[in-house]
């Protein structure tokens, strides 16, 4: 079997030799698999999160200047909002969702990501000095997150050398087979120039964010709530996109997921209690009382339970969040 230490860890090889195969297990492993599934035995601890870029999502109000800050337009990264953002906006704050949400462990492929959130190289630094760029990549982020924060990364990458040096354990998917070059990795490194890594401390703070009812819902006369698949939640009229949360495996957690917001709008955003304050209430009487604290009345059959960090993103992504 093959164990994967806390920390950074890297997953390189050749195309089509299984990294991303290997990620996605690792992604599904939150979750039990029955035997004879053939996934059975990847075990993953249940707080991991798989980030991607999400251009065009919803951002509202978040600190996200850990990563962006200093925008040439002025705009405030500390309480930033957008409808439409950007690869590395919508990554950033993905990353920041998911500190929030207490995980662990965040799993990212260079594939689905940001390059220029991910990584600047020694030579673009060279040309575009540090004060004309308000991205600060996440290669630069990455030891921090496990230093001061314990949280592990685990990314796939397969054109950039340049996270061997921050990385503690590289592993080499081979025909499917994983070998751990880490040695061979580093040595091979030693003549290339180290990562740019920040100096200023990860500190994230709580949030701050107090929400309040949304009048189209709470005013209505009969609240509709619908899950499309995997790829969203409807309520009433408002869509909340879940298709780039890639840890939605079910209809039945789209459900859920909606009769937790409607529950959320109807009794906790009541424009005194924090966002976090109300997202860790209704969870906290989720574990305790079971699928009665996502619905008034009958519980429905075509529930399936969800993470924390899945009400998070969905909240996180709601467009119809109103906020004071």
């Amino acid at each position: 079997g093959l164990g994967i230490r806390e920390g950074v860890t890297l997953i390189v090889g050749g195309g089509y030799h299984g990294k991303s195969t290997l990620l996605k297990a690792l992604e599904r492993g939150v979750y039990n698999h029955i035997p004879g599934d053939g996934r059975e035995y990847v075990i993953t601890e249940d707080t991991a999160m798989k980030l991607r870029a999400e251009d065009g999502r919803s951002i509202k109000q978040l600190d996200i200047s850990a990563f962006i800050r200093n925008l040439p337009n002025g705009k405030d990264t500390v309480r930033f909002s957008t409808g439409d953002a950007s690869g590395s906006t919508s990554q950033a704050a993905g990353t920041v969702e998911a500190i929030m949400a207490g995980s662990k462990t965040l799993l990212i492929d260079e594939d689905t990501s940001a390059t220029n959130f991910m990584v600047r190289d020694a030579l673009m630094h060279k040309v575009i000095h540090k004060g004309e760029e308000p991205i600060i990549p996440f290669i630069g982020r990455m030891r921090q997150l496990y230093d001061e924060l314990g949280i592990s990364t685990i990314l796939v990458a397969g054109s950039s050398g340049a996270f061997f040096n921050v990385s503690d354990t590289i592993l080499q998917m081979k025909e499917y087979n994983p070998v751990n070059i880490t040695g061979l990795a580093k040595e091979a490194a030693a003549g290339y120039p180290d990562v740019l890594s920040e100096t200023d401390k990860l500190s994230p703070g709580k949030d701050l964010r107090i929400p309040c009812p949304n009048k189209e819902v709470t005013e209505s006369r009969k609240v509709k709530v619908r899950g499309s698949g995997t790829d969203s939640v409807s309520i009433n009229h408002e869509s909340v996109e879940l298709r780039f949360v890639e840890q939605v495996i079910d209809n039945e957690q789209t459900n859920m997921l909606g009769g937790l917001l409607r529950t959320l709008e109807e009794e906790y955003f009541n424009g005194r209690n924090t966002l976090e304050d109300c997202i860790y209430e209704i969870y906290d009487k989720l574990k305790t009382e079971g699928f009665a604290a996502s619905c008034r009345g009958q519980i429905p059959g075509n529930y399936a339970m969800v993470r924390i960090q899945e009400l998070w993103a969905m909240v996180n992504r709601y467009r119809g969040l109103v906020l004071r």
